[in-house]
């Protein structure tokens, strides 16, 4: 068999796996079954004529719900911590556990700490440095590190944080 008859075998059978591949992720295309409202979640099931029967209720994953919480006074407005924690309370975590600080750098509170809900926020003055703002949460005796830097706007405090505290870490201290 001469090589130029063989040529287009090859071709083709190269051709219909190419054309599958380049076709496969348009297949997928199309609003996601979570996504469908009411109206588009169920689908004709064709008969052995080829004629669609009657609408059948199509299997849609649900996705797990989150429980959301619905913020409270308390969660709206940052104020001064009525129970605490001090501004020493802050330092020291910043120092101790959380490695933040070093012990021979000066430190002074400059705003807070401000609370929303069981979160806190305090902005200091580092000698030397920029100043640091810091966001923690929990009870005063178990404070726990969030996000501390010059720039606390991070996905934690965006996602999870309490409205009083998401705007004063990511619009700004008003007054300060």
């Amino acid at each position: 068999m001469p090589p130029s008859a063989s040529r287009p075998t090859t071709r083709r059978r190269l051709t219909v796996p190419v054309t599958l591949l380049a076709l496969l992720p348009l297949a997928a295309c199309g609003t996601p079954p979570e996504l469908r409202g009411p109206a588009q979640q169920t689908a004709t099931a064709p008969t052995a004529t080829g004629t669609p029967s009657s609408p059948t209720p199509t299997a849609t994953p649900t996705a797990p719900t989150t429980p959301t919480a619905t913020p409270t006074a308390a969660d709206l407005v940052a104020v001064p911590c009525p129970a605490g924690p001090s501004g020493d309370r802050v330092v020291s975590l910043l120092r101790g556990a959380a490695g933040v600080l070093p012990r021979d750098v000066r430190v002074r509170v400059r705003t807070g700490p401000l609370c929303a809900g069981d979160w806190q926020y305090t902005v200091l003055d580092v000698t030397g440095h920029e100043e640091l703002q810091v966001v923690t949460r929990g009870r005063p005796g178990a404070l726990k590190l969030v996000t501390a830097g010059t720039d606390v706007c991070g996905a934690e405090v965006r996602a999870a944080g309490p409205p009083g505290i998401r705007t004063l870490a990511c619009d700004g201290t008003p007054g300060a």
